[in-house]
């Protein structure tokens, strides 16, 4: 990002929306709040400034999130009220794990055996029907710090698959404690996005799968047809959404077509399979606010 000396002039309607880049850094820096416990591919801790600056108008609104993934965007916004959904359980089972004190019990150190006898686990639990113990939890935040670039892949059967990582050192958290007391004010679900009861005047913060390949995050995927749904079902939300995404043509025709307020980013690239660390495009669309 550049930013350049000018004449001043008149407010942008950007600006009018989301702020100036000195108020909205202003505002990241007296706020503290909890880092994400979690690595996540896609993770928004980085839009948090400029969500906030709308955010502040309705802070006393419940936050929604349909696809809640790491939880960057609640915990930056320290919402009081959430509702946090996610298409994939082993994810949803963790949270609400630390909302009951989780603390890991099991060996946790960066070693490939481990991984994959920690990984075969994992996957036995998830093939009994026990997915949602206090062990599995423990087990999917072990490989989510030592898998290989802390991504979250499943295969056809269910069984995470990513492979062992390639870290130099791994800090484990021994405890949770820090988040519990937020994590049991939040709901927590998991399912389709299309199954949350929704508030008339809940703030809405969607980001969904982004329009590409890779997107078994969870068993079923996210396909275009679930891009359109998404996008159409937020549009009928007469409260505030924000909805994001990575720029592709058709995903800008498809939002600016149901009435959303659109406009391009430059993202950090937090994650890539191939080592690729350029900023990559986003859409950040809104409505209602």
């Amino acid at each position: 990002m550049i930013i350049e000396a000018c004449e001043p002039r008149a407010p942008s309607p950007e600006s009018r929306v989301f702020g100036t880049l000195p108020a909205v850094l202003a505002g990241a820096i007296e706020r503290k709040t909890l880092s994400p416990p979690l690595k996540w591919a896609g993770g928004k801790r980085w839009q948090v400034p400029r969500v906030e600056v709308i955010w502040r108008h309705h802070s006393t609104r419940r936050l929604v999130e349909p696809f809640c993934g790491g939880l960057a965007m609640a915990l930056g916004l320290a919402a009081g009220r959430a509702l946090l959904n996610d298409a994939n359980p082993h994810l949803i089972n963790f949270y609400r794990w630390i909302a009951h004190g989780l603390r890991p019990s099991i060996p946790m150190e960066n070693d490939e055996a481990l991984f994959y006898r920690h990984r075969d686990r994992f996957n036995e639990l998830v093939r009994i029907g026990r997915h949602d113990a206090r062990e599995a939890a423990q087990l999917f935040y072990y490989m989510n710090r030592t898998a290989y670039n802390g991504l979250c892949r499943f295969n056809s059967d269910g069984e995470f698959n990513t492979p062992f990582g390639q870290y130099k050192k791994i800090n484990y958290a021994r405890s949770f404690s820090a988040y519990r007391s937020t994590f049991a004010a939040w709901e927590f679900t998991s399912g389709d996005f299309s199954a949350l009861q929704l508030q008339p005047d809940d703030f809405v913060y969607a980001d969904p799968p982004y329009d590409v390949e890779f997107t078994a995050y969870a068993q079923g995927g996210f396909s275009w047809d679930d891009q359109v749904r998404a996008a159409e079902t937020f549009s009928m939300h007469p409260g505030p959404v924000v909805l994001v995404n990575q720029f592709t043509p058709r995903i800008g025709v498809l939002y600016r077509k149901l009435g959303y307020a659109v406009t391009e980013l430059e993202a950090p690239r937090r994650i890539s399979c191939n080592g690729d660390r350029t900023p990559a495009k986003e859409i950040f669309a809104t409505r209602n606010v």
